[in-house]
């Protein structure tokens, strides 16, 4: 489990965000290992959404640019199995001892884990264009 744990915080690079003696633990908590998961894994969830899009036969590309950031907050926000596997995406990234904190306040963390990866996803809306046009 060792050799996870460091392969883990190596490869994950360091903390995003400032950390001080005044952050609350969630807040240290996002800074330190949310926010560079987030950042390592963010073709896979922009991949993992354009899937979701087409799978489910959303005629998200057709929308204007306000209907597709609701489209992503829905998905994210009412489709549990979409928002379970994301989650998925980014636990299995946490080291023993974060899963072990995670689990302790996983309500507060997993509203801060999809509302920050929320918010990436919305943010890179035009990817999603970009890849429609590839197809």
């Amino acid at each position: 489990m060792i050799q996870r744990d460091a392969f883990l915080n190596e490869f994950r690079g360091q903390p995003i965000g400032t950390v001080t003696s005044q952050s609350s633990p969630e807040e240290s908590f996002q800074n330190e290992v949310l926010r560079p998961i987030l950042k390592l894994q963010n073709d896979l969830f922009v991949a993992a959404f354009s899937n979701y899009v087409s799978k489910n036969k959303v005629d998200f590309y057709l929308h204007p640019v306000a209907k597709k950031l609701t489209i992503i907050e829905n998905a994210i926000q009412k489709d549990i199995k979409f928002r379970n596997a994301l989650k998925g995406m980014i636990i299995g990234l946490f080291t023993l001892a974060e899963y072990q904190l995670y689990i302790k306040n996983s309500s507060s963390l997993n509203k801060r884990m999809m509302g920050m990866l929320m918010e990436r996803l919305k943010s890179q809306v035009q990817l999603f264009d970009v890849q429609e046009s590839q197809n």
